[in-house]
């Protein structure tokens, strides 16, 4: 037997993952793959997945925001990806199918994938959606840790502390995080999809899938001709904002927190 699988994460080497991992398990085909939320509802509504791999923190719609405006009898199987700290874990200690946590280790990966194959040849799914929901509920209620003030970034035997406030903005460099502070570079071994959730998002601003950049250094806001736009930060960096991620800087300018 056969079961269907969307892979849904805004980070295409987590996808790719993902379904590498799952090619040596003939039983699960993967259907397609998702960018962000919306992209996300739309496959499962239309394709119906039997199982979905979703990760939490994306653009336009959260993975658990996925789940709630998904109709209760259209709620497929899913096992959540996320970057998120111990708080968050609470949530899941009446998980759905299962979570993994980033980075993913294998045989944590071939347990879920064992735990979803039991409950997909079963009859469990009254009590699937009962626990699911009670997930999202709760999920409401989980405290937020604070944002983070400062990075301890080690090289070699020294330890530097840059405080968030002197970054002007953080590049994607594989599975760690490149920090920005004036003409120095630090490399912090952190995913930035996990900075993201940990920055104040007054503060900071995801752009595109490999840059965040600090609001305040943002001095010139460029639109180009295939809807992308380019900012100038006050260094004189330019990064280009990609089409998923404008809808964020757009606000900014129509609130005129830019100004």
């Amino acid at each position: 037997m056969k079961f269907s699988v969307l892979i849904v994460d805004d980070e295409p080497l987590a996808r790719q993952g993902v379904s590498l991992r799952l090619q040596p398990h003939d039983d699960m085909a993967v259907i397609g793959e998702c960018s962000n939320g919306q992209e996300a509802r739309d496959a499962i509504l239309e394709r119906k997945p039997d199982l979905v791999f979703l990760d939490i923190q994306m653009p336009l719609l959260s993975g658990i925001e996925v789940m709630r405006t998904l109709p209760p009898d259209r709620t497929p199987y899913t096992i959540f990806l996320t970057a998120f700290d111990e708080y968050v874990m609470q949530a899941f200690e009446v998980h759905a199918i299962d979570y993994l946590l980033k980075p993913i280790d294998d045989s944590r990966f071939n347990a879920a994938l064992q735990h979803a194959r039991r409950v997909l040849g079963g009859t469990q799914t009254a009590t699937y959606q009962e626990r699911l929901r009670e997930l999202l509920t709760q999920d409401a209620n989980i405290p937020v840790p604070a944002p983070l003030k400062e990075f301890s970034v080690r090289t070699g035997r020294r330890v530097t502390f840059v405080s968030v406030e002197d970054i002007d903005w953080i590049e994607a460099q594989g599975d760690y995080a490149q920090l920005h502070v004036g003409n120095k570079e630090y490399l912090l071994r952190e995913s930035l999809t996990y900075l993201e959730t940990r920055l104040d998002t007054g503060s900071f601003l995801r752009i595109h899938r490999s840059a965040i950049v600090r609001v305040n250094r943002i001095v010139r806001v460029d639109s180009r001709p295939n809807r992308d736009c380019v900012v100038t930060l006050a260094g004189g960096s330019l990064l280009r904002v990609s089409r998923t991620y404008s809808h964020h800087l757009r606000n900014l300018l129509r609130n005129g927190s830019l100004a």
